[in-house]
């Protein structure tokens, strides 16, 4: 089980940018892929980018691509996102979790696929 540490949200007006950090508590985070999720109120909690074990290979929701970058370090077991030119509908909760197996091949956009969680961290997005 890895153990995650969120930071780095907060407001941001339309157009600006913010890093999510997610910090693990153990040194397995370097075996996992690692994917970032999104949950607007009343809405389903959706996939927003994931990166493979050695960060080789990312995957983006089509909403974010070009806007978004997903990153990782393994030797200070974090895990990033760099969102920019960010709008209103990118305001939600975000949450970085780890993948159900080690060394996974395939990058999985599967909420189901992932089995460690962080915290959620608040991003707002002011128009």
């Amino acid at each position: 089980q890895v153990k995650l540490v969120p930071s780095g949200g907060g407001v941001v007006q339309a157009g600006g940018s913010l890093r999510l950090s997610c910090v693990a508590h153990q040194r397995t985070f370097e075996r996992h892929n690692m994917g970032w999720f999104r949950q607007a109120p009343g809405k389903e909690r959706q996939f927003v980018a994931a990166i493979k074990w050695n960060g080789d290979s990312s995957d983006y929701a089509d909403s974010v691509k070009g806007r978004f970058t997903v990153a990782r370090d393994n030797g200070e077991i974090t895990l990033y996102l760099q969102m920019s030119n960010q709008k209103p509908e990118d305001t939600a909760t975000y949450y970085c979790a780890a993948s159900k197996a080690w060394f996974m091949t395939t990058i999985s956009q599967q909420i189901n696929d992932y089995t460690d969680w962080g915290e959620g961290i608040q991003v707002t997005v002011s128009s």
